[in-house]
């Protein structure tokens, strides 16, 4: 596909009615800015995983095209930067999509059919639990969710997804395997009198149940490149998005202000956050 034929415009910080600029990440962290079709990553080359992505869907114009599984490096960037075939061969790890394939697929037939294409780009992936069970195919219809929910006030949302990165995370193939996902999805409201910014908050936790584990063998750099590290069921929590600021160390002011959770119970400092969060079982449980 010639990429000099349909240049990326990227994420659309006005694609909203309020402006909603990407997050971005601490003052003096290394980032490359991959522009894609309705979609930006914002890569961190030393994990060679993105620490933040942002699409804009317009539901009145979502188009479908064939599928395909073109999977490809970026070849803006060195190919040391990026996490590619090598980490996901002969593996149960998935190439887990973070802007889903689906959600930049919007427009005339050629803009739709190069970001299909391009939400395949190894940078818009991160390895995922293979195994498909309920809650992750709740985590897959999120955004779904949502734009069916914002469906009468303009049919437009923009969406922020990511793996937490942790330096706890265990090496596989000299990358380290993120336990957690994050989502934001942001959307407005129109009165005759304002347009309001509204915004929930979402992790996937992917880390394997800890009394099942050996943390000391989990935490440790894997030695086996056979045996990719343990992963447990998906399991997807509403959260309140200061929640997602402490995990990800992001800038999310806006969002945060815009949270439609309940406000965030006290805690104490040393108790863990997940002591509020609220698991998913259905597409009912979610709070708009």
């Amino acid at each position: 596909m010639d990429a000099a034929s349909f240049p990326p415009a990227g994420y659309n910080a006005e694609f909203l009615q309020i402006p909603l600029p990407l997050p971005p990440p601490l003052s003096g962290t290394l980032i490359r800015e991959l522009l894609y079709t309705h979609f930006t990553v914002l890569l961190d080359p030393a994990r060679r995983l993105a620490i933040a992505t942002g699409v804009n869907i317009d539901g009145d114009q979502l188009a479908t095209v064939d599928r395909g599984d073109d999977w490809h490096l970026d070849s803006r960037i060195p190919l040391y930067e990026q996490a590619g075939e090598g980490v996901y061969a002969r593996n149960d790890l998935d190439r887990g999509h973070l802007v889903r394939r689906q959600d930049p697929v919007w427009g005339d037939e050629a803009t739709a059919r190069r970001a299909n294409y391009d939400t395949f780009a190894y940078t818009n992936a991160a390895p995922q639990v293979a195994a498909f069970n309920q809650s992750k195919q709740l985590w897959l219809g999120l955004e779904d969710h949502v734009l069916t929910y914002a469906r009468t006030n303009g049919n437009r949302i923009s969406v922020f997804t990511a793996p937490v990165l942790s330096a706890q995370d265990p090496t596989y193939r000299g990358v380290k395997i993120p336990q957690a996902f994050w989502k934001i999805a942001a959307w407005t409201t129109t009165t005759e009198d304002s347009t309001v910014l509204h915004a929930a908050g979402f992790v996937l936790d992917q880390s394997p149940q800890l009394e099942n584990i050996d943390l000391d063998t989990v935490r440790a750099p894997a030695r086996i490149d056979s045996t990719p590290p343990p992963l447990g069921p998906y399991r997807t929590y509403q959260v309140h998005i200061v929640d997602i600021v402490d995990l990800t160390g992001l800038n999310l002011a806006a969002l945060s202000e815009a949270d439609v959770y309940t406000p965030a119970p006290a805690i104490r400092e040393d108790t863990d956050r997940r002591t509020r969060w609220v698991e998913l079982i259905a597409t009912a449980s979610i709070h708009l």
